[in-house]
């Protein structure tokens, strides 16, 4: 075997990118699992746009209050509070900023995104069970800023101290939980054919858009149970 073939196998092995059999070490995935790799992986890298993508897609699903994920047996809600920015990368207008208690699900914030802005920059609540987080995301990075944690239940200092540092944990699993239930779903087929409708209607004010998106996946249990009959 020449040098060149030899170092190239051993550079190889030293990567991780084959086994001791010289076979390959990497999984065989499928479609859904490389589109949210990649999108995991655009996202951690700060693609601005999927950060703003997110956002958005939160803002839409948490209108109805209702639970968004399951973290450690108990169901995570999110309302978008006070102040919300929003940004485009192209046309005249490329930022606004709305602020009020229920300026986030207002209308003119419903059409500004209807016309091509995404959510840049949020103050969210975040329940989970009992706890209540405050924060401010931004869609860069995903960095939270200006958090306000639950109250706290020791009285030591010490002990104050180390269940800040819990919380604080707590709420980057909290918004990380989000992220993840949201790269799975804009990896998914159903992102283009059923969200993104479903999130265009409700920028539209045609209904909401959580309810199109319910009629879509009962119409689609609906075919499915006809396709089996």
């Amino acid at each position: 075997m020449a040098k060149g073939e030899q170092a190239r196998i051993e550079a190889a092995f030293a990567r991780g990118d084959v086994g001791v059999d010289g076979g390959s070490t990497e999984e065989v995935k499928d479609e859904a699992e490389v589109e949210q790799g990649k999108a995991r992986e655009q996202l951690l890298r700060g693609r601005a746009y999927l950060g703003r993508e997110f956002l958005t897609w939160l803002l839409w699903r948490s209108e109805s209050g209702d639970a968004l994920v399951e973290h450690d047996g108990a169901s995570v809600t999110a309302l978008y509070l006070g102040k919300v920015v929003l940004r485009g990368v192209a046309g005249d207008v490329t930022e606004l900023s709305a602020r009020g208690t229920l300026a986030p699900y207002s209308e003119n914030v419903r059409h500004s995104l209807d016309r091509g802005l995404l959510v840049s920059q949020a103050r969210l609540r975040i329940s989970h069970g009992e706890r209540e987080f405050e924060l401010t995301l931004d869609a860069e990075f995903l960095d939270i800023r200006a958090a306000k944690l639950p109250a706290l239940m020791t009285e030591e200092e010490d002990d104050q101290l180390t269940e800040r540092l819990e919380l604080t944990e707590q709420l980057s699993a909290l918004v990380d939980a989000l992220v993840t239930d949201f790269l799975a779903v804009r990896g998914g087929r159903a992102w283009s054919k059923q969200v993104v409708p479903a999130m265009k209607a409700w920028m539209r004010g045609e209904e909401k858009g959580s309810d199109l998106l319910s009629k879509a996946a009962r119409a689609k249990g609906r075919d499915a149970r006809a396709a089996r009959g």
